[in-house]
């Protein structure tokens, strides 16, 4: 981590607040292997108590990519009951389908798919882009766990098993991207940017966030496994004939452009700086092997130009048209109506370590 993330701190030994704060949530969240087992064993059993009378006992999002591909793996080992839930929306990568439909075959998991409404997405997403803000994925971030979140209602359900995981994926730097489940700043975006209205777009507002906080469960079950990212890889890829698409989240087409080619090059931003920095610290990886990554392109340039050709025809825009996009002056989260002042309230932060307390 460097300071193309502007609010990055340094210690007096020169570790950074991101790398302190994985520390501290390793100390909190990650247990020795066998306290890790007996604990995740106590949660099982209570989820498919729970859902006993119940087709199924628990919801998984699935994308395709390693993590969410290892933990339904893992939900079917330890006897779960799950419903694999997908968001297609418009850019998932022929790749990314196969991994999903090989994986849930192999295990006799049932599979829902919500198809999104393109025009209405196609016109959040180019609301984003002339934003002019680094938050361009979080139409889809903000679509996929309302989806989850609105599944387990109609199921009648309380459990998402979720792929985050501490050890991997702790490094979030704010002013990269914020504001994923912020319906205020999505929709002030879009009332300013946008042309139609969004009647379908899965979404949820400040109080159906805090409801589902409330009363629905994310269950972070590789947080008590001795999860090793290129391990899990090798295991699906030997097993199952899952592939490896390139990059984190590079399973999406438009993620993996959003990352490895609007971000750095709109706003100087290199996401795998904070992926490889988590792998530093979980041990998968050296500094040296993470500085030798980075001298490589964010993936091959014969890639992004066919990227960048294929979402400026997805999104029917010209080439002129988005090279005023990335010329626009840069924005941030700041800049639009939000919740923002509420997340950085005395109140909020209070009430949030409560929450984290009874979890």
């Amino acid at each position: 981590m460097d300071t193309t993330d502007p609010d990055i701190d340094f210690d007096h030994y020169g570790v950074c607040c991101h790398c302190r704060d994985y520390d501290q949530k390793i100390k909190r969240y990650i247990f020795p292997e066998e306290e890790g087992r007996r604990r995740l064993v106590k949660i099982i059993d209570h989820i498919k108590k729970e859902g006993r009378q119940k087709e199924y006992d628990c919801i998984v999002g699935v994308s395709g990519g390693v993590d969410s591909a290892y933990v339904i793996l893992k939900a079917k080992e330890l006897g779960l009951r799950p419903l694999a839930v997908h968001l297609d929306n418009g850019w998932d990568s022929e790749l990314a389908a196969n991994n999903i439909h090989n994986l849930l075959k192999a295990l006799n998991i049932d599979l829902y798919t919500h198809v999104i409404n393109w025009d209405e997405f196609r016109d959040l997403q180019l609301s984003f882009l002339k934003a002019s803000t680094p938050d361009a994925e979080i139409p889809s971030d903000h679509a996929i766990v309302s989806l989850l979140y609105s599944m387990t209602e109609e199921r009648r359900l309380r459990y998402i098993i979720t792929g985050y995981n501490i050890r991997t994926e702790s490094h979030h730097p704010k002013a990269w991207s914020q504001g994923h489940m912020d319906w205020k700043y999505i929709q002030s975006i879009h009332r300013q940017f946008g042309r139609m209205r969004l009647t379908t777009f899965p979404h949820m507002d400040f109080w159906d966030y805090s409801r589902y906080i409330l009363t629905k469960k994310n269950i972070f079950i590789l947080n008590y496994l001795d999860y090793v990212k290129k391990d899990a890889m090798k295991l699906l890829e030997r097993q199952y004939g899952w592939r490896y698409y390139g990059g984190k989240h590079y399973e999406s087409i438009y993620t993996r452009f959003y990352q490895g080619y609007f971000l750095p090059n709109k706003f100087g931003y290199d996401k795998r700086k904070a992926h490889l920095s988590s792998l530093i610290c979980s041990g998968e990886i050296t500094r040296e092997q993470a500085l030798e990554e980075l001298e490589k392109e964010t993936y091959p340039m014969e890639l992004q130009r066919e990227d960048r050709a294929y979402v400026i025809k997805k999104l029917n825009l010209t080439d002129e048209e988005f090279d005023k996009i990335m010329n626009l002056p840069q924005k941030t989260y700041w800049n639009y109506p939000s919740y923002g002042w509420f997340y950085k309230s005395l109140i909020y932060k209070g009430l949030r370590t409560i929450y984290h307390r009874l979890i």
